[in-house]
């Protein structure tokens, strides 16, 4: 279903064709009666526009018949065109479409980005997360309201239209994305997209909402990486905070504290030194040199160690989650990145 902007845009080129037709069938008329091509230009728009100036050259009868039949079907077709310009440019939609393309080339640059549909309550959260950790967002909203909160939002990036349409996909980069955060309010909606987005990008992570009960199950076998059951954790988290106030507020604190005060972050130790090659968290002595505190590792099986003791050894397929504050994290991947032990 086409846009409201498309629909003025397909106007816009109705209006300049009609006008361009007029102008040319003037010109070639005005030549036919003995005019030069610059006299049938001149004498056809002042025909047009009505402006009562003198002819060029005395028409004869054959003259006086074309310039009344040519006025007869071009003046309303001037001045619908001058109408439809003058309201094209006062209701910004000239002003959009440069803003729609020059956006539009910024995400045909992008590789990396994450993808969201739908920026409702869900979606909006979503993305100011993740470009508050650094993430090109690319969002996909028809709301046509919306679309135009996100233009006047400077560094904004987006895609009006139907995230179900797979053109509207493949216009946001999701060949070329690393994630999808899909937060339509309609499970089957989210279950295409899901396909539709798999299939175009069979490596793509797929993060989806879903408010059935038994929707879960079928987005992950649509290709879905995690399902979010936004009703069934916010009512998990509820009974926490009767039966366990005190850590959802601790946990809480953590994860969305400033990151200059407290940040839990992962770490890859895809760069680990071959100098730390299998040596232990307790002979890297990762609290007193960096002063962040390693609370979790996941192995490349995928299983995960809650508090590792500190013996644990580390691997270069492993990831660290780390507590700590900016500075800390960065001298903890510093720590792990250095070719010299005592360092």
């Amino acid at each position: 279903m086409p846009s409201i902007k498309e629909n003025k845009l397909t106007h816009i080129y109705l209006t300049a064709g009609l006008l361009f037709s007029v102008l040319s069938i003037g010109i070639i008329g005005y030549m036919m009666l003995g005019f030069s091509l610059s006299e049938a230009v001149y004498q056809t728009i002042i025909t047009i526009a009505t402006v009562g100036f003198e002819e060029v050259h005395q028409l004869d009868n054959r003259g006086m018949w074309f310039t009344s039949i040519l006025v007869i079907f071009s003046i309303g077709i001037f001045f619908y065109a001058v109408t439809t310009f003058t309201r094209f440019i006062v209701e910004g939609v000239f002003l959009n479409t440069y803003k729609d393309n020059k956006v539009k080339r910024r995400i045909d640059r992008l590789s990396g980005h994450v993808v969201i549909c739908g920026f409702g309550r869900n979606g909006k959260q979503a993305a100011f997360e993740l470009i508050e950790h650094q993430f090109e967002v690319v969002i996909i909203e028809q709301d046509s309201e919306t679309i135009q909160s996100l233009r006047e939002t400077p560094g904004m990036l987006y895609v009006e239209g139907d995230a179900t349409d797979e053109n509207i996909l493949i216009h946001s980069g999701i060949d070329k994305a690393r994630a999808m955060i899909t937060t339509l309010p309609q499970d089957a909606d989210n279950l295409f997209v899901v396909l539709s987005a798999k299939e175009l990008n069979p490596e793509l992570k797929i993060i989806s909402r879903a408010s059935a009960d038994n929707s879960d199950l079928k987005l992950k076998r649509a290709g879905a990486t995690n399902v979010i059951m936004s009703d069934k954790i916010g009512g998990q988290r509820m009974a926490k905070l009767v039966a366990q106030p005190d850590v959802v507020e601790f946990m809480e604190l953590i994860l969305l504290q400033s990151e200059d005060k407290v940040l839990l972050d992962e770490i890859s130790c895809d760069r680990l030194s071959p100098a730390f090659a299998d040596k232990s968290i307790r002979e890297l002595d990762i609290r007193n040199t960096s002063g962040a505190n390693i609370i979790g590792l996941k192995r490349e099986d995928n299983s995960y160690m809650i508090n590792p003791v500190p013996d644990t050894k580390l691997k270069s397929s492993d990831k660290l989650f780390a507590l700590g504050n900016r500075s800390q994290i960065n001298a903890l991947i510093a720590t792990i990145s250095s070719e010299n032990p005592d360092e």
